[in-house]
């Protein structure tokens, strides 16, 4: 595996080691990715763990709901040498299942808030951390735009962005206050704007803490890339980003393309490449689509997803967002902020228009019902 493209000068964030890879302290940007297969299924999540890391991933994070994937957790890290980030979701005590066999963990702070709530956000978060220092790993804080704290989320009202900048900072207050340092932040949203200015502000504000970048939901190709292109230009051209993650709406069998789209955003930043891009302000219809992964319950998201591309192309020129996420985990809260939302289960796809629900509808109905209530708006707006 070559060695990430070397870049501009960055900010003067602190060394954090993730195994085998170093991010911040001026090292090379890392690219990392996420497998799609089912932490259960052990001999597919190796294999696409050995292929992500075999495309160039420094890092290869997987899901874990259960202690059955904990479970298979040890046997998947024996078999890749990859270097392994659990996401723990919801499920933040099994991070003292995982930890000893992994070189990350990752919690998002909005997921602390839903169990054992009568246990603060501090004290989990110091838990992880306690956790993480007893075994060697690194942590990353990752906050997702459409599951901010509620209380943060009320508190800023429509500005989400400061939402997720103060859920960033304050568990990164949280850390430090556990003694721990060797940690690192994501801010991210299906906006690549909002990614942009999520990231300078807490840059300007933790400029020591390195930044995990990237466009969540970016959706298919090749809006998906575009979209994580313009956040990818703009921000590591200003010395902000120490590592990378492409999200795409890709088939298992894809997933090494989000590593080589990656790497070639970073050559072609690094040779002063920067192309131009549509814009995806407020004027045209807007899709976004979560990365495959295994939180999927049915696979026939990803083709959902580009039917739902397919069927909406006549309303183009329309200023609306279309969401199709893959999972009940980020699915129910994700699709809020859309104009029209699908979620994703295992025999069927909820409904949404903007939080309101609309109804559950099997795979071979939603598009049809889909149709309709795009017809509705767009008669709605002029």
């Amino acid at each position: 595996m070559d060695d990430p493209p070397a870049l501009a000068e960055r900010n003067p964030t602190r060394a954090v080691v993730i195994g085998s890879v170093t991010v911040g302290g001026g090292h090379a940007v890392a690219v990392q990715s996420m497998c799609a297969t089912h932490t259960q299924d052990v001999d597919a999540t190796v294999e696409q763990a050995n292929a992500l890391h075999e495309a160039g991933a420094g890092v290869v994070r997987l899901a874990v709901d259960s202690r059955k994937d904990a479970e298979a957790v040890v046997e998947i890290a024996r078999r890749t040498p990859a270097n392994l980030c659990i996401d723990l979701q919801e499920s933040y005590r099994l991070a003292t299942d995982v930890a000893p066999f992994v070189a990350k963990l990752r919690y998002n702070p909005g997921h602390l808030y839903h169990h054992e709530q009568s246990r603060s956000a501090a004290d989990k978060a110091r838990f992880i951390a306690d956790t993480a220092g007893a075994h060697d790993c690194a942590v990353r804080i990752g906050v997702n735009c459409g599951s901010v704290d509620p209380a943060l989320a009320e508190e800023f009202g429509e500005d989400s962005v400061g939402a997720m900048v103060a859920s960033a900072v304050e568990h990164c207050g949280y850390l430090d206050d556990a003694g721990f340092a060797r940690y690192v932040v994501s801010l991210k949203d299906s906006d690549p704007q909002k990614v942009i200015e999520g990231n300078q502000r807490f840059a300007a504000e933790r400029p020591d803490v390195p930044l995990h970048l990237g466009v969540t939901e970016a959706g298919l190709l090749p809006d998906g890339a575009i979209k994580t292109r313009i956040a990818f230009e703009q921000l590591l051209s200003q010395g902000i980003g120490d590592t990378i993650r492409v999200s795409l709406t890709l088939s298992n069998a894809r997933k090494p393309e989000e590593v080589r789209i990656g790497r070639e955003i970073l050559d072609d930043i690094a040779a002063g490449r920067f192309r131009s891009v549509p814009d995806f302000g407020n004027d045209t219809l807007n899709i976004i689509s979560c990365p495959s992964c295994s939180r999927v319950e049915n696979g026939a998201f990803v083709e959902l997803a580009e039917q739902v591309r397919e069927m909406s192309r006549y309303a183009a020129d329309h200023a609306l967002t279309i969401a199709v996420m893959g999972c009940r985990v980020n699915g129910p809260g994700e699709t809020d902020g859309a104009d029209l939302g699908l979620w994703c289960g295992p025999t069927h796809v909820n409904l949404k228009r903007g939080p309101e629900t609309v109804g559950a509808f099997a795979y071979d109905e939603i598009l049809p019902r889909l149709r309709r209530e795009l017809d509705k708006l767009i008669a709605e707006r002029g």
